[in-house]
């Protein structure tokens, strides 16, 4: 299967229901992860984002630590290279994540761990440690060989615990409304669409 036939499948889906969904950036979402966050925030000058912001850096500067990431390759990371985001419904500025079995790493319970109580959330974060814990002794392994930025070699999985986390909590705290994140493990986007349709359908008529 090659990267991005699962969101595109679920796309797909979506649009044969009238949900639009396509692909953007953010300039809040980039390499420079939550040092990148902070650096916009502080240029938006918006008071309204000093206290969601400020909660969401607490929590991913914790989380970054607590997958060994240096800290100072944040810093010397580039402005410019945007995260891209596949799945944006663009009249709300709501954004799906639809998760492979990949994101389900023994990081990435790790990282949702030190998630807040009161972190504004648009998935089951129960559901999401279950399957953490049911999947990261087929995943943790995965791209073991590879380098990460930040994250050194083999630091592929906790590289994308961190971008996971960046997205959760950085996207409502910049004003969005919280991610919906569908876990797709079996690889059918389609599938993955069908079993969340009903919470969905409200976004056809924004």
């Amino acid at each position: 299967m090659a990267p991005g036939d699962v969101q595109s499948a679920f796309a797909q889906a979506a649009a044969e229901d009238g949900i639009v969904l396509g692909s953007q950036s953010f300039d809040w979402l980039c390499e420079q992860g939550h040092v990148g966050l902070e650096r916009v925030a502080k240029a938006r000058r918006d008071p309204a984002l000093v206290g969601p912001v400020t909660a969401a850096l607490e929590q991913l500067g914790a989380i970054y630590a607590r997958l060994n990431g240096d800290v100072s390759v944040l810093h010397a990371s580039r402005e410019n290279l945007l995260l891209p985001v596949d799945l944006v419904h663009e009249p709300t500025g709501t954004v799906i994540e639809v998760d492979e079995s990949a994101h389900f790493t023994s990081f990435r319970l790790a990282a949702l761990e030190l998630y807040a109580a009161a972190a504004n959330l648009g998935f089951d974060l129960d559901e999401h440690k279950e399957l953490c814990r049911a999947w990261c002794s087929r995943t943790d392994g995965l791209a073991r060989g590879l380098p990460a930025k930040g994250f050194g070699f083999g630091g592929v999985q906790r590289e994308r615990a961190y971008h996971d986390a960046l997205r959760d909590l950085a996207t409502p705290a910049m004003g969005h409304p919280p991610v919906v994140r569908i876990a797709a493990v079996d690889g059918d986007g389609a599938a993955a669409y069908g079993r969340h349709r009903a919470s969905l359908l409200p976004l056809r008529g924004s």
